[in-house]
């Protein structure tokens, strides 16, 4: 790992490893809020997800490692119908944050609030809604958690079969298409809503996982950091298992997957729902190597006392050989690790808010 993508309230930053160790750089689209950051690993283009309030969303990408940006189109939804099932819907017909952004080959994905999905092949030149999950009669029981309204935060492309796609909604579940967006099935079986009635705890149609990643090399092998909990299937997705509760919480938003090992992954826990900072101000990165069976507790490097970060779902990531992570916090902190989570290297703690943080 010798370079970090580093989405802000103020910036993309691009963090870069020399002799002298990590260098911050200045910030690309200064002042503005950057929501999502994808580098397409089968074409090396980057991308980023811009949220201007007042002037709406807006996408750019660089084909040059950054030395130079385009404006592309940013995911639309069409015009919302006068007629038919869908006039009444109370969900607005526009696109407020793109909150997940994934590449498969010749083809982008973009999860976005309220949860529409949208797919681009063109490069992002033009993209356009899937309306077969849009138009599922479930997204009606769809809420939000955190938001007003449902959003998708999490994708995942299969590495076996491009047709194959993940998404995890919040708050709506975990769906699949296998056959490239043509039909969608919710695949939850397993999670359990602890916010919910006891007769909906169960129901898949409205778990809210904060975040879901996967095992590049085992495509099979799912992670989730629900809100009441942490899950993980080994059946893509077909079933999940709740997994032991770490010290000290298994409340959080963010979850990274080793690339090669199924049995490992990182978590960064917060106090509680109602409590989203470090637990006794101590910020520690959970790992597992057995399957959520047990955890280490890795906080060497990591601020000891008084610290009140919170990690959002996106802000945590390993490398592609699983040496190396990045994390950074709602209160401007960066962490890089470049022995598997161990020990890590503050790299600033005078930051904006970070969205997300992808490791190169």
């Amino acid at each position: 790992m010798d370079k970090v993508w580093v989405g802000t309230r103020k910036g993309l930053f691009v963090v870069k490893k020399d002799g002298s160790g990590w260098s911050l750089g200045q910030p690309t689209f200064p002042g503005e809020p950057v929501t999502q950051v994808l580098v397409n690993p089968h074409d090396g283009a980057w991308y980023v997800a811009l949220r201007l309030g007042h002037f709406g969303i807006k996408m750019h990408k660089s084909t040059d490692q950054g030395a130079n940006w385009k404006e592309i189109a940013a995911p639309a939804f069409p015009p919302k119908p006068e007629a038919g099932p869908m006039k009444d819907d109370p969900t607005p017909w526009t696109v407020d944050l793109i909150w997940a952004l994934a590449a498969g080959p010749g083809e982008l994905w973009a999860g976005c609030l309220p949860a529409g999905l949208f797919r681009s092949r063109d490069g992002g030149a033009s993209w356009q809604l899937v309306e077969s999950l849009w138009n599922r009669p479930e997204r009606q029981q769809w809420f939000g958690g955190g938001y007003d309204h449902a959003g998708i935060h999490s994708i995942l492309v299969d590495p076996r079969d491009a047709k194959h796609v993940t998404v995890a909604v919040s708050c709506g579940g975990v769906w699949q298409t296998h056959d490239g967006g043509e039909t969608w099935e919710v695949t939850s079986k397993g999670m359990v809503a602890d916010y919910m009635p006891p007769e909906r705890k169960e129901d898949p149609i409205i778990q809210d996982p904060h975040s879901m990643t996967m095992c590049a090399a085992h495509p099979d092998v799912l992670w989730v950091q629900h809100h009441a909990g942490m899950y993980r299937s080994a059946n893509g997705g077909l079933q999940w298992d709740r997994i032991d509760a770490p010290s000290p919480s298994a409340f959080g938003f963010a979850v990274a997957a080793h690339p090669t090992d199924p049995m490992r992954a990182w978590f960064a826990p917060a106090k509680a729902d109602a409590n989203r900072v470090a637990v006794d101000g101590k910020l520690v990165v959970n790992e597992t190597r057995d399957g959520g069976k047990s955890y280490i507790a890795h906080g060497k490097g990591l601020p000891e006392r008084d610290a009140y970060h919170l990690i959002y779902r996106h802000a945590l990531d390993v490398s592609r050989d699983g040496k190396g992570l990045a994390m950074a916090s709602t209160t401007g902190g960066l962490w890089v690790s470049e022995d598997e989570g161990v020990s890590w290297t503050c790299v600033s703690r005078d930051l904006p808010p970070v969205a997300a943080v992808r490791c190169g």
